[in-house]
Order: C-alpha cells, then structure tokens, then sequence
C-alpha cells in the first residue's frame, strides 16, 4: 500500500474530524476528512481533463492553504510529478527552476503569480488557478486508487542553493512511504498515553522538504493541523491553536528567547532579579558548577516565573518543539529547556527526504546534538569528518543532472557535505558544511560555524555572524544588527582567549540591516548565502586587512 493510500484510508476513517484549519485575516476557516477528500477528488476530476501523461512534472505556484494540500495529493494520486516552488522567491528564480524541469502545466494559487512569472517568461508553460478547480461547480472524481508506485517519482524537490544554481532532488514513493512510517514513530513516542487528535501548528511553507513531510504525517495519523497564512501573526496564532508541537526552525526559537529577554529587562524589578538568578543557576547547573543557593532560585522560578512565560510564549499544551533545517544555538536549546520545554532536533538534507537523525522523545536529550539515526539509516564519518549516509530515504537522484548525482551518491553512500561528530550513545552533532570551510594562506583549514556561534552565544545582539578569510592570513568577521563595536570587540576577545591564534578573528565590520531572504543574502530556508555575501561585501572584507583605520580585534 502506497504513502498515498495509507493518507486516504486515515482520512475516511477520520471521516467527520477536523484535520486543517486555515487561519486568514484572524478568522479560522475548518476542512473536515471529508471535506478535504472531495476537493482531492475535484481537482483529480479536473486534472484528468488536462490529459497529462504520467511521470510529467507539474509546477505547484501558490502559499500555504488547504487548497494547496489538496492540490498536491490530487496531483501525486494522478501520477504526475509534483514540483513544488516556494511563492516568496524572486520571479528570476522561479523562473529558471521551471525551464531546468520543464512542466507540462503550472498549478497557480493566484493570478497576481503566474502574471510575475509570465512577466520574466512570456512563453511560460499554460496554467491554471485554484479558483477554477475549486470553486467551480465541479463533480469529484468517484473514488479511484491512487495511480503510484514504490519507483515512482513523486516529487522534485529544488534545493535552497547557498552557491550555485538550485537542484531538483527527485524523491519517490518509496522514500516518503518510508519516511512517514518513521516519523509517525517518534510522534508516538512523543504523545504516548494522550487520547484523541494531536493538534499541530504550522507556520513554514509546504514547498520544503521537512514541511511538507511534516504536512503529510499529520495527514497520516489524523491530526489536527492549524496553517498559519500571515508570518505577522505566529506569535498569537501558535497560542490560540494550543499545539501539542510544531515544527521550527532556529531563527525564530532564537527570536522569541531574545523577546523574553528584552520584556523582562524593560520590566524590572524583583521578576527580573530572580529570572536572572535562576537563569544563571540553570546554565551553572549544566556545566556542572552549581552553586549553593541555585536550587532555591531554580525552585523559586519554576513555581513564579516560568510557567507564566510559558503560557504568554506558547500555551500550556505544548509537549515539544521540533526544529530542523540548520543548527540551533545551544544557549537557545537550553533556554527553553530551562522552561521546561523540550526541544527536539532533526537533521536532513532534501536528499534524504527531509530526515537522517531525530532526537528520541523517550530518552534524554543532549544539548547540541541532533539525535540518533533514524531506524534503518546507516551513517557514518567519512575524509574530511564528513557524514554520508544510506538507507531507504536517500533518494534516486538529480533531476536532469547525472554528473551532479554520481558526485555525491558513491558506492551506495549519500555523501552529505556536512561534517560532524557522533558521541557514543549515536546522538549525532553537525560541525558545519566542507564547502564552507575556509583555507587560510598557512594552509589551516577552518569551519566557520562552529566559531560564528560561540561569537553569537557572547553577542546576544547581534543577527548573524559571517568568517571570512579564505586565502588570507587571518579571519574577519561581518557582524549584522543592532550590535556596538565595543560589545562586539568584548565579545571577540572572550572567543578568541579561548581558540588557537590561527582561529581567531582579528577584525571586524558591522551591518546595521540583518541580511535577509528578501535582499537575496538568505536562501529560501533561512540560511547564509555565503559567496553571495563575500561578493556583496568584498569592499568591506578588503578593507578589514587594510591595517589603517579598521576595527581590529584583539588576539589572546
């Protein structure tokens, strides 16, 4: 039985019970199993119209909604093959993902889209909008088997591309068939011993992989899932909806500790006072240097301060963050830890359809470290400390690009890019990616995250911190955000007293604007567009090993 299959015998089962929940303009607008099988069977109607062949790609333009979810499974259960695009990125962009995989037929969510990319490319593939599958007056389909199987590609998934052009990772039936067994496995463990729906929050777009994964395993176990629309709203929203967890990534865990931060000092006083004493406490406490009177300040904001935090924060439901897509700054893990909120991690690539490690809900969670391997998945170090990885997940291949897919599928291995370190109870830490690691002129090679987050951990003001120094004699820094040179000079004189003269950072710019998705330093995910931001900022990089007039660091 395909992933398919399994997604539609767990929605009639669930036939009468509320599984989305649309929130637009502060209104809540509900699709029960039923209601969302038809509008599948509708568009599978419409689609049949069309008389695509299968295998052909069809591109899927449009924001979060439910009509999106239905879009997609009809498009899947008609055997085409689904190539999500994500409707924030440049029309420039969107535009070369569609010529690299050439749809028969793009799905838009509206005119004001297909009118930016008909702009950029006036001989577009034909299209068609949302509005005219659903809210035609249109018979569904009657019920009919989804036409996959286990080989079958049923998504092309493009890569965020931090350098260099976008991939289309093929995924098939088989590694999202398995991928959702998995996951379902962990949620499991996570909501043992509660009765009914679990409810889900969902603020990411559907188009990445963990979205989307995430998306269909909720359909799957016949959860309740709430999409927020409006980014300007997720703090009340992911409130309102009471989640059992929901799915994040770091920036905006790191956003809402800093928030708390900054209410608490505006508001002073005695909270203050003892929130600063216990969060002292707790970060002593798990390095191993307690003091005598932490309990009793630990005992004190447990019962006073955090569950109030908490419940402003998040509400009261919650079981567990889940947070993927990049590395999260430990200070922030044990934050909320410190409130007693797990924070479970995950680690993947598109690749391995979404998924490789993923912290156990059963078993204790290690700060900085990203779980084991998920069942059936086999990783291991290989040259230059980088992981590779095989199993069931790991997917077919590059659309249209074999030279690319021979590079990183090697002997039965996926080789990731990424290096890392596994601990001896199998709980997995990512060190940074090979492609960054910087190779300064006396031939030392360094990865720069590992040295950017200590910086942050010391810097709580600052946004991002980039290294730079390829082929240099030293490392330089970018600091963004509202960060001061002296705090930033403080700051690097704590990092650098800690590392080898050939790590540490001997000068530094400030940027006042965090770099952004928007002004194209970001991908799509969230993460630095690195060769992109050493070229925007060359001026400035060169400068910083100009000795006359430049901020230097001091060197331990």
């Amino acid at each position: 039985m395909s992933f398919l299959d399994q997604i539609f015998t767990s929605l009639e089962k669930n036939w009468e019970a509320v599984v989305l929940q649309e929130l637009r303009d502060g209104h809540a607008v509900t699709s029960t199993a039923k209601e969302l099988l038809v509008q599948i069977q509708v568009a599978r109607a419409y689609l049949r119209q069309l008389k695509l062949k299968k295998g052909e790609r069809c591109a899927l333009l449009a924001h979060n909604s439910t009509e999106w979810i239905a879009m997609n499974l009809a498009l899947m259960a008609e055997g085409l093959t689904v190539v999500p695009l994500y409707a924030r990125q440049a029309p420039a962009e969107l535009v070369a993902i569609m010529k690299d995989c050439a749809p028969a037929v793009v799905a838009c969510g509206d005119k004001a889209l297909m009118d930016a990319i008909l702009a950029e490319w006036p001989d577009a593939p034909p299209g068609f909008y949302f509005e005219n599958v659903f809210t035609a007056n249109r018979e569904p389909l009657e019920k009919s088997v989804p036409a996959i199987e286990t080989g079958d590609v049923v998504t092309i998934i493009y890569t965020s591309g931090t350098s260099g052009e976008a991939k289309g990772v093929m995924l098939n039936a088989g590694n999202v068939g398995y991928m959702l067994g998995c996951t379902s496995g962990r949620l499991d463990q996570l909501m043992k011993n509660k009765a009914g729906q679990d409810s889900v929050f969902h603020y990411l777009p559907l188009c990445f992989a963990g979205s989307w994964i995430m998306m269909l395993t909720c359909l799957l176990r016949g959860s309740g899932l709430t999409l927020n629309t409006d980014l300007t709203r997720i703090a009340g929203e992911m409130r309102s909806s009471a989640p059992d967890y929901f799915l994040n990534v770091p920036a905006l865990l790191e956003r809402m500790r800093k928030a708390v931060d900054e209410q608490l000092w505006k508001s002073g006083g005695l909270v203050l006072k003892l929130y600063t004493k216990a969060k002292g406490a707790w970060v002593r406490s798990q390095e191993g240097k307690p003091r005598s009177r932490d309990g009793v300040w630990l005992g004190l904001a447990r019962k006073l301060i955090f569950p109030t935090i908490r419940k402003k924060m998040i509400g009261e439901k919650l079981r567990a963050l889940i947070c993927g897509s990049a590395p999260l700054n430990i200070e922030t893990q044990l934050f909320f830890m410190m409130l007693g909120i797990p924070v479970l991690q995950v680690y993947g690539l598109t690749e391995t359809t979404a998924i490789c490690t993923m912290d156990d809900p059963s078993a204790e969670v290690v700060p900085g470290r990203t779980g084991p391997a998920i069942s059936g998945v086999e990783m291991r170090i290989a040259e230059n400390e980088e992981i590779v990885v095989r199993g069931p997940n790991i997917f077919p291949g590059y659309w249209n690009r074999a030279e690319e897919t021979s590079k990183v599928l090697r002997d039965g291995w996926f080789h990731t890019g990424d290096q890392g370190e596994m601990d001896r109870n199998g709980n997995w830490k990512i060190v940074g990616r090979i492609k960054n690691l910087i190779i300064l002129g006396s031939g030392h090679n360094i990865a720069p995250e590992p040295i950017e987050d200590k910086i942050l951990q010391e810097l709580p003001d600052a946004s991002q911190i980039v290294i730079s120094g390829n082929g240099r004699g030293n490392l330089v820094a970018l600091a963004t955000g509202k960060v001061t040179a002296e705090k930033l000079q403080a700051a690097l004189d704590r990092v650098n007293a800690e590392l080898p003269h050939y790590k540490q950072v001997r000068a530094f710019h400030i940027v006042e604007e965090p770099f952004s998705i928007d002004s194209g330093l970001l991908t799509a995910n969230g993460k630095l567009r690195r060769d992109l931001i050493a070229d925007t900022f060359r001026t400035e990089i060169d400068a910083m090993y100009n000795s006359s007039g430049n901020r230097s660091a001091k060197t331990a």
